[in-house]
């Protein structure tokens, strides 16, 4: 199965980008190389029903089993214990991750209500992107009925690109709707 998003990048938008950026050698061209979706539920992953629900959506969203993450070390003052489970995360690459993109893009986004565009002053010096979603239901893979209470998370697009620039130019080639 070829992903749209993966022709488009290598037939058209690394060789805008390279005469854009005057790279003199296409390895120099920004791509993506990961997409990290991660949920923190605290101190309710240690419900678990709450944290096999988590993992569930996960599941649903990304295609891909997700991870516990669990803490490092104990704090006191918010009653974490070592090794205590926190929250869940995935890590997309390769046609997974473009399938995702793809999804996220033309889907999702157009559902989320009152949708202005991608803020874009979300990157971070070298080229990442980071954005929170409020709620699992702008997916098209959970069911509204299933869901007891919404629960948002965080979406980080990774990529080669060096500056700020660069990452914003790759993404809107991508056709993220930045706003103005």
């Amino acid at each position: 199965m070829t992903q749209r998003l993966k022709t488009l990048y290598k037939d058209e938008i690394q060789g805008s980008l390279k005469n854009d950026f005057q790279f003199e050698n296409v390895h120099e061209v920004p791509k993506l190389v990961k997409i990290q979706i991660n949920r923190g539920l605290g101190v309710l992953a240690q419900n678990n029903n709450i944290l096999k629900r988590s993992i569930e959506e996960m599941r649903l969203i990304s295609g891909q089993q997700p991870v516990v993450t669990n803490s490092r070390k104990s704090i006191a003052g918010f009653k974490i214990r070592e090794e205590q489970a926190l929250g869940v995360t995935v890590t997309l690459r390769g046609d997974k991750m473009y399938a995702f993109l793809e999804r996220f893009i033309n889907l999702v986004l157009p559902r989320i209500r009152d949708f202005q565009g991608l803020n874009p002053n979300s990157f971070d010096r070298h080229g990442n992107y980071n954005m929170g979603l409020r709620e699992q239901l702008i997916f098209p893979e959970i069911d509204y009925n299933s869901v007891e209470q919404l629960r948002g998370f965080n979406i980080t697009i990774v990529t080669t690109a060096k500056t700020k620039q660069e990452g914003f130019a790759l993404l809107k080639a991508f056709g993220f709707p930045f706003r103005d």
